[in-house]
């Protein structure tokens, strides 16, 4: 079946293609997100909801790219979207603490996995580096982490965020400069 005849059946509700869909799509959509949000289930909540979305948008699909391209937009802005609704809740939970209200769980929020990106030896190593990358402005950590965790060539990153070559290229410079200045701290405290 051609990716055209694919979409076609997916746009027209067949189950067949839905089923085809999440087969070919669910462990890349999850590690995109655990790229992105580096806890299992945090990660499995927001590919659910990637996939819900994928499947009210559909029918919106133009082809204008790639249905890969399309599906893993969808994964980055959804994992963006919590990010930023995560960052909102802890400043909420600042200005709690600042007024006396101590109801705030302090489990910590990165958990074990295993992210072929990642090759690291320990757990305080990757939570360094997620936490250092989560610094990042958000368009530096975007194209960071396509790039450098999921492997994504730069022409893959201008088709998903639409951003020109150019673009792209300077922005990688400086998240790496970024990175350099967050994570030499922790090198300097390792020698």
């Amino acid at each position: 079946m051609t990716e055209y005849n694919f979409i076609e059946n997916l746009k027209e509700g067949k189950s067949s293609a839905y089923n085809q869909l999440l087969e070919q799509y669910q462990h890349q959509v999850f590690m995109g997100c655990l790229s992105f949000v580096p806890n299992k289930e945090d990660a499995e909540d927001i590919a659910q909801e990637v996939f819900i979305e994928v499947f009210k948008s559909i029918k919106k699909f133009k082809g204008e790219a790639k249905l890969s391209t399309w599906i893993y937009r969808i994964t980055t802005n959804k994992c963006l979207e919590f990010i930023r609704k995560k960052n909102t809740k802890k400043r909420f939970a600042f200005m709690q603490r600042i007024s006396g209200e101590t109801n705030i769980d302090n489990t910590k929020y990165f958990t074990e996995f295993n992210h072929p990106g990642v090759l690291l030896e320990n757990k305080e190593s990757t939570e360094r580096i997620y936490k250092a990358i989560n610094l990042l402005p958000e368009s530096q950590r975007v194209v960071f982490t396509l790039a450098k965790l999921e492997g994504k060539s730069y022409q893959e990153i201008v088709e998903i965020t639409g951003k020109s070559l150019s673009s792209v290229e300077g922005v990688m410079f400086r998240a790496k400069k970024n990175l350099q200045k967050k994570l030499s701290f922790f090198i300097k405290n390792e020698d």
